[in-house]
């Protein structure tokens, strides 16, 4: 079913359930009509256009659904666009929201919202003086509702990476762990590109001039502009601890790498000296006066033991070893 929700509000309570294809009368100023479709099909947002007077270039908008958040100025209405976003299977998915906002209508078309706004409607009726405000609070409403589903995907992208980085400082981190760094990473780039826009969506509704928006309502907007600003600070930070977990990996493999460089080292020079003293005794030459030395034997062998046992101890000292 895609309406969901489609209720006249008179003094902030709701009134009466209203259908597609006529406009109740309003009663006085602040009555509204407030729409909530999901997905809806082309027949019924037609419906709605014809009953509401909507712009068809927004209505064909709202159809396609692959909007960058924007508002748009339509005569005496508005048409606002918002991207919702949320977690699954470790992807952030996104939805696209799209608002119809007149004088006494709000008409919200969700596709691809994991997040209903049926408990959202619920929280404004439960409070009538909020509602009274009229279609500005509720634009506001929404657009507070799907910013504060933001913050959510940045507290578990956050947690994720600070396990990954954790786990760089104990050990190597294995290929899977390095592919999926870079999926975050391009997750980020991609949420930033939402963040942006929808930020220049609740600047320019606190700045712009309508008659249904009222300057008490404005800084509401304001309210989730600084929302949406702390979000996208807190993802470009998260950008910034994925760089370090690359470099701070990159640094200890490196580190340890030269440790292991090191001591290979070592032990090839100490090997080195037995190799070269055996080698030259392995010469077949008749004339070598020493083969004939009684303790000649002992004493090369003592000579190899003391050089490599100097030179272990050397290594030892410079903590090659």
């Amino acid at each position: 079913m895609t309406v969901i929700a489609a209720q006249l509000y008179h003094n902030g309570r709701s009134a009466e359930s209203v259908s597609l294809e006529s406009c109740p009368p309003m009663r006085q100023d602040g009555d509204f009509v407030w729409i909530g479709l999901y997905e809806p099909t082309e027949a019924e947002l037609r419906s709605v256009q014809k009953t509401y007077g909507l712009h068809p270039l927004a209505v064909e908008d709202a159809l396609k659904a692959h909007q960058l958040p924007k508002v748009d100025v339509y005569g005496d209405q508005l048409f606002v666009v918002a991207r919702t976003a949320h977690l699954e299977d470790d992807t952030i998915v996104y939805g696209e929201t799209s608002m119809f906002v007149g004088e006494h209508h709000v008409i919200s078309v969700r596709h691809g919202s994991a997040r209903a706004h049926t408990s959202l409607r619920a929280q404004l009726e439960a409070a009538p003086t909020l509602l009274q405000h009229g279609v500005d609070y509720v634009l506001h409403a929404i657009l507070d509702f799907i910013v504060d589903g933001y913050l959510p995907i940045v507290e578990t992208i956050e947690e994720e990476v600070l396990e990954i980085e954790r786990q760089a400082l104990d050990a190597f981190l294995d290929r899977e762990q390095v592919m999926r760094l870079f999926a975050l990473r391009r997750e980020l780039i991609r949420f930033q590109r939402v963040l942006g826009p929808m930020g220049e969506v609740c600047s320019k509704l606190v700045h712009l001039d309508m008659p249904f928006l009222d300057a008490a309502v404005k800084p509401y907007f304001s309210d989730v502009f600084d929302h949406v600003r702390r979000v996208e600070s807190m993802v470009a930070n998260l950008r910034e601890v994925l760089t370090s977990v690359f470099e701070v990996s990159h640094l200890l493999e490196s580190q340890r790498q030269s440790e292991i460089t090191r001591q290979l080292a070592s032990w090839a020079a100490i090997l080195a000296v037995p190799t070269a003293i055996a080698g030259i005794y392995g010469m077949n030459f008749e004339n070598m006066p020493e083969l004939h030395a009684r303790y000649g034997y002992f004493i090369v062998m003592g000579v190899i033991l003391v050089l490599c046992s100097g030179l272990y101890a050397w290594f030892r000292h410079t903590k090659w070893l």
